[in-house]
């Protein structure tokens, strides 16, 4: 499947949803609380053609950008690794599937995504370079 696709569906839900998501132990999201809400511009990285699909996104949270693919499921969050730059959340969401995330964050507007999973029994894995353009 193309990344416009696989992901859109999540994208179209992670901007709209106000879903609840619950954080466990072994850290916080605090990284994301620096990203900027806003209109933010996704482009598909690595392995992909050159002129990659593009998605834009309004991000009201920054927490929901952990299960874009999950869009507004009620999932638990578990942060396995963070650090100053990056965070690596792993995520299960009851009877939807579950996925493993890392964000790096290289300033409030710019950063990366990973992530991997399984999305209604299939299975997804993309990367995104994310940027924030202006208001939504």
């Amino acid at each position: 499947m193309k990344f416009s696709h696989i992901i859109l569906s999540g994208f179209c839900a992670l901007a709209t949803a106000s879903g609840a998501y619950a954080i466990a132990q072994g850290g916080d999201l605090s990284l994301l609380e620096s990203v900027e809400r806003g209109m933010w511009q996704l482009r598909a990285v690595g392995g992909g053609p050159s002129g990659a699909p593009v998605s834009q996104i309004c991000v009201s949270d920054p927490a929901r950008l952990v299960q874009i693919q999950h869009g507004a499921s009620a999932c638990e969050h578990y942060v396995v690794r963070s650090s100053a730059t990056s965070i690596t959340v792993s995520y299960s969401c009851k009877g939807h599937g579950q996925g493993l995330t890392t964000i790096r964050k290289e300033s409030p507007r710019l950063i990366h995504i990973q992530s991997q999973g399984i999305r209604d029994n299939a299975p997804f894995s993309f990367a995104v370079e994310g940027r924030r353009m202006n208001a939504c």
